[in-house]
């Protein structure tokens, strides 16, 4: 039965990896869409005017990107906590060939410690 239990959380931390990747995806697709729009607009000559209504809507459409993505984050935490409520807690999830950083941990790969003065 455990195996059994396993088996099917490892489906479902696979379906989450991609879902997560999948937003990040779409809000740094938008992101460039929004920057792309008013270079492109001033390179060409126009009034600000021009495309306005369509910088807006992208506008909010990272934002509600950015609300998909705190939702599938606490969905993420749900699903770690439901983890350790079907015996699972000492099994890590991990998307496949990725590492994962301890929980709550900030990633500062240029920042290196220093010798007290």
């Amino acid at each position: 039965m455990l195996k059994q239990r396993r088996q099917f959380a490892e489906q479902v931390a696979t379906s989450l990896f991609e879902a997560e990747d999948a937003i990040d995806a779409a809000l740094a697709k938008c992101a460039a869409l929004a920057g792309v729009m008013p270079l492109r607009r001033k390179e060409a000559g126009l009034s600000a005017l021009v495309g306005q209504d369509a910088v807006e809507w992208t506008s909010r459409s990272i934002a509600a990107l950015a609300e998909a993505r705190r939702a599938i984050c606490e969905a993420h935490k749900q699903l770690d906590e439901a983890k350790t409520q079907i015996g699972l807690g000492a099994v890590t999830m991990n998307d496949a060939g990725a590492t994962k950083p301890p929980s709550g941990a900030l990633i500062r790969p240029n920042l290196r410690q220093v010798d007290a003065a």
